[in-house]
């Protein structure tokens, strides 16, 4: 009788701490609501974070998750930054040239006309203080943003009809973000600001003429080549494109700091794998737009190029120079691509030179 007692003791005991220990799991874990600027699933941008949102989930062992929600369903794209900054939902995966509106310098920490290719960017914002500049400009907003994937060096943009001078770009309406935009608009085009997933019914319809996107893998999952056959290069505006996981910064506190390095450790891992998937998939993408479609590859004249570097020396500088934080930005940004420029014509400029004498 008493054995009887001490094995119904015991599983009592068990029981209890059973039940005692799931809600302890529980409330351990932290499913995380995460909007994003372009439809789920979307070739390089969306693919890309549902990888990280998997990574990071098996990482921590379920422990923290994401609630992913493609452009629209919950919050507008250009809606992002004040849902976040007011904890309506808790992170965002966007773009920084998005934000101009609050300050000239996010630019910077997306992609800036004739700046930075991909690594030396996230070289910049990794050893060259452009994360502790990122963090103070946030910091006011209650954010904290980290790059999380890479577009690589972009194409120019697709166009309804041919630009072969100068001449042709006057009254073009035209989807070009951020500086690249202003630089447009001074070579008398019309820039537009709008969310990827609006571009082709207004490419379709004629409310634009031309719209950049990405690259040729990138840009097919949008159907452009169905409404413009003119496709340009190079990506002027867009030397390299480092997206961002934006957090609102209570939240991203409210992490433990080995939560935090999980997190930034998987947003790191998607920047060298999500440029790796473009460069993967472009070729064939290439094959099939000239091929299948009768797109007609083009670059832009070199007019029109002087006149885009011309206008990038004029209007960059300009932009910042009444915002101290904004100036003392752009100053750490270009100080760092012109400290990069010779090692970069020596070793990966000669390389490319060299792989064309074959």
């Amino acid at each position: 009788m008493e054995q009887g007692r001490r094995k119904l003791l015991a599983s009592g005991v068990a029981v209890a701490a059973a039940t005692c220990a799931a809600p302890a799991i529980a409330q351990g874990k932290r499913e995380l609501k995460l909007v994003l600027g372009w439809p789920r699933n979307a070739p390089g941008n969306g693919t890309s974070v549902e990888r990280f949102a998997k990574n990071v989930a098996q990482a921590t062992d379920g422990r923290i998750t994401f609630r992913i929600y493609g452009a629209n369903e919950l919050v507008p794209p250009l809606g992002m930054f004040d849902a976040v900054s007011k904890g309506a939902v808790d992170v965002a995966h966007s773009t920084a040239y998005y934000w101009t509106g609050k300050s000239k310098a996010y630019n910077f920490f997306s992609t800036v006309p004739f700046g930075m290719l991909p690594m030396e960017h996230f070289a910049w914002l990794t050893y060259g203080g452009g994360q502790q500049l990122w963090d103070e400009l946030n910091a006011p907003h209650d954010l904290k943003c980290l790059p999380v994937n890479q577009t690589g060096a972009q194409m120019g943009g697709w166009f309804r009809k041919e630009v072969a001078s100068l001449g042709d770009m006057k009254g073009l309406k035209v989807r070009y973000p951020g500086f690249g935009g202003e630089i447009m608009k001074a070579l008398g085009a019309t820039p537009v600001l709008m969310p990827l997933g609006e571009v082709f019914p207004a490419m379709q319809s004629g409310a634009l003429d031309a719209a950049e996107l990405a690259t040729p893998w990138f840009d097919m999952g949008y159907g452009l080549y169905k409404v413009a056959k003119f496709y340009y290069s190079p990506g002027f505006h867009e030397p390299g494109h480092t997206l961002e996981l934006m957090f609102n910064k209570k939240v991203w506190d409210s992490l433990s700091p080995a939560d935090q390095e999980t997190i930034r450790l998987a947003a790191q891992a998607q920047i060298l794998q999500s440029e790796a998937e473009v460069i993967a998939n472009d070729p064939a993408a290439l094959d099939q737009l000239t091929g299948k479609f009768g797109v007609a590859l083009k670059a832009f004249p070199d007019d029109i190029l002087r006149a885009m570097q011309k206008a990038a020396s004029e209007i960059i500088p300009a932009a910042v120079a009444d915002d101290p934080l904004a100036r003392k930005i752009y100053e750490s940004y270009a100080g760092f691509q012109k400290s990069v420029l010779k090692r970069g014509l020596l070793m990966p400029g000669a390389v490319w030179r060299m792989r064309q004498l074959g």
